[in-house]
């Protein structure tokens, strides 16, 4: 079977298929030369249909459709701006996209923190101030230059019900379809801030989904947390990984149970554990990890995978995808028994899909 990833990275992006199991990785790029691009969605119902965020040193941020599956892009009109003066600065770039199931709606999250959203597939965009006006954003801060909007998900049987991760700020989440938001953050650990457990202030890098049964996953700059009750309490699942710090995690999409994560040393360093490229893996929800690594680098890795760079795909067992900063692209087709190099040498990887077959 074909399978086809969309990698974005610092200087554009790149299709690469595979024809079938064990053949050669055909690489196609870059595309959108010269741009970050640092976002990709793939439309719920229009299946061909992408969206990406890019951002170039010279021209600014952009937003690009492509009808195609990524082979020919488009710059859409509009990107989402904060109102004029309420922020020091209107609009950096575009850090996430999500599409609502039914598509009618779409989602942006920006630097500047803020959420926007569009019932026209991002011809025009409507602000959020629930949120992006939230009292607490007074204790919102810039995290290493970046103040985004990320990680937004949508409870598969609760439309209405919407979780955003903001670095630095915290996890918030709606239950009126964004109209009031509320702190997010119960039993998280914050050991960058003075109080330990503080309602807002925390440095979500990543959050993600269960796609059916909505269990969230959280990854921060202190652990790595799951929650069964849509995010009004965290647990942390920590114990049994290398180092308590981390970018990117992932799960199964077809098992909420299995979960997949990329420990990193330190807030100071930013490589893998130990020099060592390792995916630890758990099999019940984070109550115990195995590092499922063989085939990946295990000795003077000094790589990071940043939070959107880790994807998975439905299979029985799921397929795993993992880029690095260093511009090498790994895969699994077993859940993360055996990865092989896919590409080596593209640019810092950003973020990565699975085109669906």
């Amino acid at each position: 079977m074909v399978t086809r990833l969309l990698v974005g990275t610092d200087k554009g992006l790149f299709r690469l298929q595979r024809p079938g199991h064990g053949q050669p990785w055909h690489i196609e790029g870059p595309l959108l030369p010269g741009q970050s691009v640092l976002a990709l969605a793939r439309h719920p119902l229009q299946h061909r249909a992408w969206l990406a965020a890019a951002r170039h040193p010279v021209w600014g941020a952009h937003l690009y459709a492509s009808d195609d599956d990524g082979g020919k892009w488009r710059s859409l009109d509009a990107v989402p701006l904060h109102p004029e003066h309420r922020h020091a600065s209107r609009f950096e770039s575009v850090w996430g996209l999500t599409w609502s199931a039914d598509g009618s709606r779409l989602y942006a999250g920006i630097d500047p923190a803020g959420l926007f959203v569009s019932e026209d597939g991002g011809a025009s965009w409507q602000d959020l101030p629930g949120l992006n006006d939230h009292p607490s954003r007074v204790q919102w801060q810039p995290a290493r230059h970046l103040f985004a909007a990320h990680s937004l998900c949508i409870h598969p049987a609760h439309p209405d019900w919407l979780i955003v991760a903001i670095s630095s700020g915290g996890a918030y989440r709606s239950l009126d379809g964004g109209r009031t938001w509320h702190p997010a953050n119960a039993g998280v650990r914050a050991g960058h801030l003075p109080e330990p457990y503080p309602q807002v202030g925390h440095n979500v890098h990543r959050i993600v989904m269960h796609g059916t049964s909505g269990r969230l996953y959280r990854q921060c700059y202190t652990g790595t947390y799951r929650s069964d009750d849509w995010g009004q309490s965290w647990r942390e699942i920590t114990e049994g990984l290398p180092g308590d710090f981390g970018y990117a995690v992932a799960v199964d999409p077809g098992n909420p149970d299995r979960v997949f994560q990329v420990p990193e040393s330190s807030a100071d360093l930013r490589i893998v554990v130990d020099a060592r490229l390792r995916v630890f893996r758990s099999e019940d929800g984070g109550s115990s990890w195995t590092s499922a690594s063989s085939g990946l680098p295990q000795a003077h890795a000094y790589v990071t995978v940043l939070r959107e760079a880790l994807d998975t795909a439905a299979g029985s067992p799921c397929s795993v995808w993992l880029g690095t900063a260093t511009g090498h692209l790994f895969g699994s087709d077993d859940g993360g028994e055996r990865w092989s190099q896919l590409a080596s040498f593209l640019p810092r990887i950003l973020c990565l899909r699975t085109i669906p077959a």
